[in-house]
């Protein structure tokens, strides 16, 4: 008999448990959840209290065969998956699936896995708590009724295939609304006025003071006006204010702010930040990475006040305590720390060491004294104008928690405005160095980045820490919204300069709308978002979606019941949703255009049932449409007749080449050339399909046709030895093998070949 067995939720987390337990207890893993709601029908008994269906899924049927033997061999049965809503529920599921004694069986929970952490987690084991198994399940059950039931109405009204979620249809609406502020916005230019000033020659760049004038122009004629004032103009120091400041550290990380800090400081991705954080977890390295609160365990205060003292000094250190704002804040362990807080670095890959910094100078410095700073404020009066100079500058006195961390924002503006002013007094006579008129644009709301995405759900109270990765990965995955990078495009800028008494007037360009990582909705997604609002207002509905966030934490504290609350959202829900499918009408997006220049026919763009297309004509009267797929970068909302007649022109011939034909044209992927049944992707940026030349054209594949000749070392027709990114490898069958070390690929026989493919098959198969 086994004396003690331990159920945890993955493998990784078992290793590392199993080596804090005695030789007395043995650690098993669940692989996640073993249950879940039945694929067929439902899987809920609505007309019996929404009754679930449960059914273990074929791919966890060996898993649970084995749970069962080793529970049936076992004294004692432990149950330590998360202590959050999920790890609850896998551990009442496991209770139902392996027949244990609800009342008997011991569950236990740690938001680290440290020796401390497991000891005391044993010594004191608690029940089930059926209330936080309710609120998981009240989710799970809403959830896939709305999925269950507005899907088929969304096949029926939009496109086939197409689905909806409760939390999804969230974010997609915020993404969608954003792009349309973007799509209305009109850009402004003015003028903005800064200057160099210097309180007499010779001037050093030290003494230099920055300064912007409290007047934008619109137009350049008057800023260059201004600028002549400001030749004929003597310039005083108005007023002095110089105030001592402090600057607090930020709070330790909670799910939220780390899936920020790591996207704008790592440039990780929401997912890959909670992969890593996983791995992290597991490994005993961090704290649990699922939570919204900000506090410190006594013994995490104690050590990063040991860690502090002993590396920058006692008067570095300021111990915190920080109160949770997360709206509906439900789980009731700590902020995410290293589980070590003396432990600066870890081993792991460059990803999870990255990661680990992150969480250890946030942590450390969340409890390090604030900085002391000296802000200064001039203001420089002119002698023939009302208008303003103001410089301000920053002095940092005393360092404190920016000895170890800056929290980053979304928005960074690259400028230092934080510049060090020279002393000067009320009354000082400034001379300007030079003074610049620069047209400035006004700029759109920005799009979404995940990391912002994050915060706004978080804002409006939406989802929860366990939710926000497989919401964002879930809208990309459904084609709803893609997330993206855009080059931007030039666009002029007029730069006005005074410099020793003469003005200068200068073009140059910049870079207007780049974007990178940025979420931008697709056709599709839009549609989908028109639907839902017309017709199911309340699923995206931002304050209803929050009070049924914060009836789940009602059910989990045991203040609702989860039944009641499921038949009170369900029963008008599911009336609409009839309503819905009596209406006749279709939502294809169909947007007319115009008619065509030379034939007078009609221009459309609408939802296709391969994605967002073009038409010229109609199918009236026997007519014959013409179709065109839009471009990656289009929208049915915002192409111009023009644009989309331009797609009637791809793929257009080129001529010949070698005595067969090449054509242009535009996929999913950017601009390619056909030739030969091959294509051959044109240069982002460089080439063009509507202007590409058959000499260009014949370049591009004699270009790649040459590579591809150098990729190929060793050709026996269905193996071939080929030149890679890392180095020679074998191919067959779409296959890849690693050539041992040592071997030369330009002397390789086909033999040779494959008996290095049957010596790593066979050391796969083995292993």
């Amino acid at each position: 008999m086994i004396e003690n067995l331990v159920i945890v939720e993955s493998p990784a987390k078992a290793k590392t448990i199993e080596k804090f337990l005695g030789k007395d207890f043995r650690v098993v893993s669940s692989f996640g959840h073993i249950r879940d709601l039945s694929k067929k029908n439902l899987g809920i008994d609505i007309k019996n209290d929404f009754n679930p269906d449960y059914e273990i899924p074929k791919e966890k049927a060996k898993v649970v065969r084995e749970l069962r033997k080793a529970a049936s061999e076992s004294k004692n049965i432990w149950i330590a998956s998360d202590e959050d809503r999920e790890g609850e529920a896998i551990a009442w599921h496991l209770v139902s699936v392996l027949k244990l004694d609800l009342e008997k069986t011991r569950r236990i929970v740690f938001h680290e896995i440290t020796r401390e952490a497991i000891t005391d987690a044993i010594q004191n084991p608690r029940k089930v708590d059926l209330n936080l198994v309710n609120s998981q399940q009240a989710r799970r059950i809403l959830d896939r009724l709305v999925g269950f039931e507005i899907s088929p109405v969304l096949w029926k009204k939009v496109q086939p295939s197409l689905s909806a979620g409760r939390v999804q249809s969230v974010a997609v609406r915020l993404i969608v609304e954003r792009e349309r502020e973007i799509i209305a916005f009109n850009t402004e230019s003015s003028f903005r006025i800064s200057a160099l000033f210097h309180p007499g020659r010779p001037a050093g760049d030290n003494s230099l003071i920055r300064a912007e004038a409290s007047k934008r122009f619109s137009h350049e004629k008057d800023a260059g006006e201004f600028l002549e004032l400001c030749a004929a103009s003597e310039f005083m120091v108005g007023n002095v204010s110089v105030r001592p400041g402090t600057r607090s550290p930020a709070p330790p990380f909670i799910t939220s702010t780390l899936q920020q800090e790591a996207y704008r400081k790592l440039g990780f991705s929401v997912a890959q930040t909670m992969a890593v954080a996983q791995k992290l977890y597991e490994a005993g390295k961090i704290t649990y990475m699922r939570t919204d609160s900000t506090s410190l365990s006594k013994l995490a205060l104690a050590k990063s006040r040991e860690v502090i003292i002993s590396s920058f000094g006692e008067k570095y250190s300021k111990t915190r305590q920080f109160k949770t704002r997360s709206r509906g804040a439900q789980e009731a362990h700590e902020a995410i720390r290293p589980a070590y807080p003396d432990v600066t670095t870890v081993t792991g890959n460059q990803n999870e060491k990255k990661l680990y910094e992150l969480i250890w100078k946030r942590t450390i410095a969340s409890q390090m004294s604030d900085a002391e700073t000296e802000k200064t404020t001039i203001s420089i009066d002119m002698s023939n104008s009302p208008v303003i100079f103001t410089a301000t500058g920053e002095v940092i006195k005393f360092d404190g928690f920016l000895k170890v961390y800056t929290e980053s924002t979304d928005h960074e503006n690259g400028e230092d405005d934080k510049l060090i002013i020279p002393p000067v007094k009320k009354g000082m006579i400034l001379l300007y160095d030079s003074i610049s008129a620069t047209q400035k644009y006004t700029v759109p709301p920005p799009r979404y980045t995940e990391a912002s995405l994050v915060k706004k759900l978080e804002e409006l109270g939406i989802g929860r820490p366990s939710t926000y990765a497989p919401t964002i990965s879930t809208i990309q995955n459904r084609g709803y919204v893609m997330r993206e990078d855009r080059a931007g495009e030039k666009r002029p800028v007029r730069v006005l300069t005074l410099a020793a008494g003469k003005i200068t007037s200068t073009s140059k360009t910049e870079l207007a709308g780049k974007e990178k990582s940025k979420l931008f909705p697709q056709d599709i997604g839009m549609i989908v978002n028109d639907f839902l609002m017309e017709n199911f207002s309340d699923i995206v509905d931002y304050h209803f979606t929050a009070e049924v966030e914060e009836q789940f934490d009602e059910i989990a504290m045991g203040k609702l019941k989860w039944t009641g609350m499921l038949k009170k959202f369900y029963d008008p829900f599911h009336s609409k949703v009839e309503k819905t499918l009596e209406i006749k009408d279709r939502k294809t997006g169909v947007r007319l255009l115009g008619n065509h220049p030379e034939t007078g026919e009609p221009v459309s763009v609408k939802m296709g049932r391969f994605g967002p297309v073009a038409q010229i004509g109609d199918a009236g009267d026997g007519g014959k449409p013409r179709f065109a797929s839009l471009t990656r970068n289009q929208l049915i909302e915002t192409i111009t007749l023009e644009e989309a007649l331009n797609l009637f022109r791809l793929p257009r011939s080129l001529g010949e080449y070698e005595g067969d034909e090449m054509v242009a044209g535009i996929g999913k992927f950017g601009p390619w050339i056909r030739y030969r049944d091959k294509f051959y992707s044109m240069k982002k940026g460089v080439d063009d399909p509507y202007t590409v030349t058959t000499e260009r054209a014949a370049e591009i594949i004699k270009d790649k046709e040459e590579n591809d000749r150098k990729k190929v070392i060793r050709d026996f027709g269905d193996i071939k030895v080929l030149n890679g990114r890392f180095g020679p490898y074998i191919t067959r069958d779409k296959q890849n093998y690693r050539m041992p070390k040592g071997t030369d690929p330009e002397k390789l026989t086909k033999e040779d070949t494959i008996n290095i493919i049957s010596k790593t098959e066979t050391s796969k198969k083995s292993t």
